[in-house]
């Protein structure tokens, strides 16, 4: 499904260039669980930006289910954004005039669900998150972690074919980020293709892959040891 080669991004300036990633080569299948890992400053966010087409490499070749994401026109990039991807975005970005509910709606709305199987997706996601008695409520009236499980099902519930998640259990209590992590398992095994970044090596260990980057470079890449073999 995806296929990076070769990827590199870095900045210009007057006298000289700095490099934020560096001869990235990356082979996701569809269906597949990844985790990247790594220290602050070594470029997992923005190689999560490059896959969900946040952001364009510097050089390089990005594939995406066998097409070539370079040079999209930005209706094509909507395309793939309100069709094809989900994203849980390390920083929320709720918004903030619109209810739990609406917020959790707005994708759904946006691929053509129907008001009636949209009640249904929605009411079955504020459930399982425990989120009934806050459907009403606005952003700037939850906490940081209630805030954070509305932009989860707001990404999940329209279950697109690949999911990118930039520390998805960042801003919860353990258990809460448990239930996250089992719920994207549960996901996966539908078929769901995730890749996340991660600082909680037990949260990588749900993937089938841990990535590890230091210095804009992949490091290592190696099955991981997951949760449910350590039990």
């Amino acid at each position: 499904m995806i296929h990076l080669a070769n990827i590199d991004k870095y900045y210009d300036s007057r006298f000289q260039r700095t490099f934020v990633l560096k001869d990235i080569n990356l082979k996701v299948n569809e269906g597949e669980f990844v985790s990247i890992m790594g220290p602050s400053g070594s470029g997992k966010s923005t190689l999560l930006n490059i896959i969900g087409l946040l952001d364009q490499p510097s050089a390089g070749d990005y594939q995406l289910d066998g097409q070539s994401m370079l040079n999209l026109r930005e209706k094509e990039v909507v395309g793939f954004l309100r069709n094809f991807m989900g994203f849980i975005f390390q920083a929320y970005h709720l918004i903030e005039e619109m209810t739990v509910y609406e917020n959790i709606e707005t994708p759904l709305i946006y691929k053509g669900v129907k008001s009636k199987d949209r009640q249904a997706m929605i009411a079955d996601l504020l459930d399982r998150f425990n989120m009934v008695a806050k459907k009403e409520l606005f952003p700037t009236q939850l906490s940081g972690g209630q805030q954070q499980l509305v932009g989860i099902a707001r990404a999940i519930v329209g279950k697109p074919r690949l999911l990118l998640a930039d520390e998805p259990t960042g801003n919860l209590h353990s258990g809460q980020g448990e239930m996250i992590m089992e719920t994207l398992r549960a996901l996966n095994r539908e078929g769901m293709t995730i890749v996340q970044v991660t600082h909680n090596e037990k949260f990588a260990g749900y993937g089938s892959r841990i990535i590890r980057l230091e210095d804009g470079y992949i490091r290592s890449d190696q099955p991981a040891l997951t949760t449910e073999r350590i039990a």
